[in-house]
């Protein structure tokens, strides 16, 4: 009965896992985009003498997207920014402690309250199909805001991903739980 549960948070945590590396990696082709258009307003702006905010409104789209599509990739690849005074150095199962709790108390009450507060501010602006202040920008600004509680889903899971993962290294044999 353990191993089937053990198995099936596994599933579970791999799953979660996979969706957000693809969400990841497909974001990570807007690092592209976002050289390519910027090499484009620059071109536009200093060699034709012209403006484009439909342009420069779509740097800070892609940019938002990017940042918003892969935070829960990077987290599951532990490329977050944190301060291993203690982390870096310390036993498989301290790292566990550290980061169930992290998950349970810091990151998924921070996820409950962004996704619950983003549902009504991203449901006004698809009731007024939200678009840009500026005449000429883009008029997808509801879109944009429709990646909030994506992300707070995405980051949320993740959270639980890597609790569920720092669960069955404190819940390991000790012998075998400093291999995992």
């Amino acid at each position: 009965m353990i191993a089937t549960m053990t198995t099936g948070l596994t599933t579970i945590a791999n799953a979660v896992d996979r969706i957000n590396t693809a969400a990841g990696r497909a974001a990570a082709w807007l690092i592209v985009a976002i050289v390519l258009v910027e090499m484009a307003v620059i071109l536009v702006r200093y060699v034709f003498g012209l403006g484009s905010i439909w342009l420069q409104e779509s740097i800070i789209y892609a940019h938002a997207a990017l940042f918003l599509l892969a935070a829960a990739w990077t987290l599951s690849v532990d490329r977050h920014v944190r301060v291993d005074v203690f982390y870096g150095h310390a036993r498989p199962r301290t790292k566990a402690i550290i980061d169930l709790f992290g998950s349970l108390v810091l990151l998924l009450p921070f996820v409950i309250v962004l996704f619950v507060y983003a549902l009504p501010y991203v449901g006004r602006s698809w009731a007024l199909l939200e678009r840009s202040r500026e005449a000429s920008g883009l008029p997808f600004v509801y879109l944009l805001k429709t990646l909030i509680p994506v992300f707070a889903v995405m980051l949320g899971l993740q959270g639980l991903a890597q609790a569920i993962r720092a669960w069955l290294v404190l819940t390991a044999p000790s012998a075998t739980a400093d291999h995992l």
